[in-house]
């Protein structure tokens, strides 16, 4: 902590345009660097890269704050379960995915993997025309590499664009982004939809332990196509709508959504998350092709050991490529979803780099938009389509993720 620390207090990194702002600053007792625009700010931590807090419509008189930050970041240091928890907040990219308890060929990689957990190189920022980008790097050691993050807004948008570039790591691995949102203690507040899946499957194995105090209310294994039926672990009880959340409080569980691809759709995968008293959306954008799933980690004060001590209640939007959060060694063996011809892992080359594009944002909405019900990607725009005929479109360049450019 001592060396980031020191780190923090002396990066100041200059802006080289008046559009964007970039300096460092503890955060929620995280060393952060911060890129900000007139319209979003957003803090990354140096250790493991997480962002979080971001700020969308930051100049307004309503801003809007959706990502987690877990509770016990302003608290007095403790030793953690994982590195990972030591910052966990918001965003992250994680390689290999999962929790990665069992050694692989000699690797035995910390749950999500190195770069969630060690410092990360700010290298610097640029600006490009409207485009303001802040760049970060780690080097990997159990498997040797190099993970490059690219974040950039985009002036007049609430969105930011997430690129990672993957060097020199070879072998297959699951990966993926894990944002995690914060989530109201009303039941059923928050309202979720996603683009068309091929089916969704329970976590087959205990995700939630009672033997380290936790607790899981999905029935393990079960295989759907409807988000809002999906089945509990007890006989004779109602199928669970996770269309509304929160809900079964008291609960963690975990469920993985395999996306139909861009050919069938016309358009990228997508996740939204509404929340109608607020007035705004939050949304997710991949490419099918290169994160073929989505997981959802929803965490309802399910969980009662250190540090949780049943105090979280977040909801984790986990688009990757990777077999639920088991991690290495499940997602590149045969499994549930590989024997249905879903792919859990990606094949990483050392002479050619891989690349993974994201873009996450908000959305103000009207009253009476409700849930989402499909979206329409015009060039330069993303229109929210909602179940009442609503519509909302905003200033998003989808075109990214399949150019990881501009």
């Amino acid at each position: 902590m001592t060396f980031l620390c020191a780190l923090a207090a002396s990066l100041v990194l200059i802006p080289s345009a008046v559009a964007a702002e970039a300096l460092s600053r503890s955060v929620h007792s995280q060393p952060s660097v911060i890129l900000a625009t007139k319209d979003v700010e957003v803090a990354v931590t140096t250790r493991g890269g997480h962002m979080a807090p971001v700020t969308f419509f930051r100049s307004s008189d309503r801003p809007v704050q959706p990502y987690y930050v877990s509770p016990w970041q302003d608290e007095a240091p403790l030793p953690m379960p994982a590195p990972v928890l030591v910052t966990l907040r918001g965003d992250f990219f994680c390689m290999p995915f999962g929790g990665n308890s069992a050694e692989v060929a000699g690797e035995k990689h910390p749950p999500h993997g190195e770069i969630v957990g060690e410092p990360w190189k700010v290298v610097g920022t640029k600006q490009a025309g409207d485009v303001s980008t802040l760049t970060m790097e780690i080097d990997t050691k159990v498997r040797k590499g190099r993970v490059i993050k690219d974040l950039s807004l985009v002036d007049g948008q609430n969105a930011v664009y997430s690129r990672h570039t993957i060097e020199g790591f070879a072998g297959r691995a699951p990966l993926g982004h894990h944002a995690t949102l914060a989530m109201p203690e009303k039941e059923g507040a928050v309202r979720i939809a996603t683009s068309p899946i091929r089916f969704g499957m329970t976590c087959p194995g205990v995700f939630s332990d009672p033997k380290q105090r936790e607790y899981q209310a999905l029935l393990p294994g079960a295989k759907w196509t409807d988000l809002a039926k999906v089945p509990v672990a007890w006989k004779g009880a109602a199928d669970a709508d996770l269309t509304r959340l929160p809900g079964r409080h008291g609960y963690a569980d975990l469920v993985q959504l395999v996306n139909e691809p861009s050919e069938k759709t016309g358009g990228p995968a997508w996740t939204t998350a509404t929340f109608p008293a607020d007035g705004y959306l939050w949304f997710a954008l991949k490419d099918p092709a290169v994160l073929t799933t989505t997981v959802f980690w929803m965490e309802n004060h399910g969980r009662h050991g250190h540090p949780w001590n049943g105090r979280s209640n977040c909801l984790g939007i986990e688009d990757a490529t990777a077999f639920f959060a088991d991690g290495l060694a499940a997602s590149v063996s045969d499994n549930l979803l590989s024997k249905e011809g879903v792919a859990t892992a990606v094949t990483l080359t050392a002479d050619k780099p891989t690349t993974v594009n994201s873009i996450q944002g908000v959305v103000r909405i009207p009253e009476g938009f409700d849930n989402v019900k499909t979206l329409e990607f015009p060039p330069g725009e993303v229109t929210f389509v909602s179940t009442t005929g609503k519509r909302v479109t905003a200033p998003v360049r989808h075109e990214f993720l399949a150019t990881g450019t501009f």
